[in-house]
């Protein structure tokens, strides 16, 4: 039997250290991630926003011209469209740097 007490030589105690420096990597990327800012925009421009990487929206910006009494509704069809088009944009950023952590597998990259 190996170091580490697992059976077929799998060492549970290097399995934990991996463990552990990922979860250290994964706080660092997602602290990183708050100074990350993506871009969205929905109306040809006419809404504007900033997302976070930690998801939280930063900035919004409506064009003068869209805000017409008679349209409210298109307005804030706009507005929910840039709002999710930014989410997913910081969501896939979040997704891109979190892979690069975990092998792109989650934890069951941990090399078993």
């Amino acid at each position: 039997m190996a170091r580490g007490g697992g059976p077929g030589g799998f060492d549970v105690n290097a399995l934990m250290k991996q463990a552990q420096q990922m979860q250290a990597e994964m706080l660092d990327a997602q602290e990183k991630l708050k100074d990350e800012v993506v871009e969205a925009s929905a109306g040809g421009g006419m809404v504007k926003l900033k997302m976070g990487g930690d998801l939280t929206l930063r900035e919004i910006t409506i064009d003068p011209e869209a805000i017409d009494p008679e349209e409210a509704e298109m307005l804030a069809e706009m507005v929910q469209a840039a709002v999710n088009e930014g989410l997913r944009a910081a969501q896939e950023l979040a997704s891109s740097k979190m892979g690069g952590i975990t092998g792109g597998g989650g934890l069951g990259a941990l090399g078993g």
